[in-house]
């Protein structure tokens, strides 16, 4: 795995690193980016959960055209922000790797649908039982192991050289 920093080339480097698991940890967007069949990039914002030293995000053989392309062309990435204006925190957290189509974890499912929506017994019902099916026969997990990663701290936009992020 190579782990690596933002502006190399520019002869700067951003001033604080942070620790990825910050980012992954928290219920954020991931944008997940694939090749469709005629070589043109696509990207679908999803949920995720961290898990295995892996991101795992939901997919269907049914419903979702990111499993189809990664089917064909397994070569992805995702791109995470952590954004807080008011704080003035802005990290940035990149994947990059092959994915894998996995059959679904029912118990993984849930564990990431914690993660978003808190606990199991405030879920919305018509949410589970119509858009979350968790036995659903065509139900799949998309599984990128990261050959590398790259973070990028520009918690400055607002403070200037005294970053906002971590705090003090």
């Amino acid at each position: 795995m190579t782990i690596e920093t933002a502006a190399p080339g520019y002869g700067w480097e951003m001033p604080k690193k942070f620790d990825p698991d910050d980012v992954l940890s928290r219920p954020l967007m991931a944008n997940l980016a694939t090749v469709t069949a005629d070589g043109a990039p696509r990207n679908a914002p999803m949920w995720f959960i961290w898990e295995d030293d892996a991101i795992w995000l939901l997919g269907s053989t049914e419903a979702s055209a990111a499993v189809k392309h990664l089917e064909r062309d397994p070569r992805c990435a995702v791109e995470i922000v952590h954004f807080d204006n008011e704080a003035g925190i802005l990290l940035h957290l990149g994947l990059r790797g092959a994915a894998t189509i996995e059959p679904m974890s029912p118990d993984r499912f849930k564990r990431l649908l914690h993660k978003y929506l808190g606990p199991e017994a405030t879920w919305n019902r018509w949410f589970v039982n119509t858009v979350a099916d968790f036995d659903h026969p065509n139900g799949r997990l998309i599984r990128l192991a990261r050959e590398s990663i790259f973070t990028n701290n520009v918690s400055f936009f607002k403070t200037g050289p005294e970053l906002a992020w971590p705090p003090k």
